[in-house]
């Protein structure tokens, strides 16, 4: 039995494309790092929503969908991956 994939709602496909872009933006073939995935997906849902409770749940859809970061995975590849997610492409 496999899961049904996930529906991501227009603020996490969003959220997931501002991300990727600022991951490409800077350093891109620098290492990805989980600190990174955590802090931004705060960092973006704030810019998007202000410090609400909308931010806080945002933050939290953003979470779920982002994977996990790879060993020796570099910023630009965890960009392109976060863009096929907003995309509704899945493996």
């Amino acid at each position: 039995m496999t899961n049904p994939t996930p529906v991501l709602s227009d603020d996490t496909r969003l959220l997931l494309l501002r991300l990727a872009d600022k991951l490409d933006a800077l350093r891109p073939t620098a290492a990805m790092a989980e600190g990174i995935r955590l802090g931004q997906a705060l960092v973006l849902a704030e810019q998007l929503h202000g410090i609400t409770e909308a931010a806080y749940e945002a933050e939290q859809t953003l979470l779920a969908a982002l994977p996990a970061v790879r060993d020796e995975q570099t910023r630009g590849e965890y960009a392109a991956l976060l863009r096929l997610l907003a995309q509704g492409v899945t493996a």
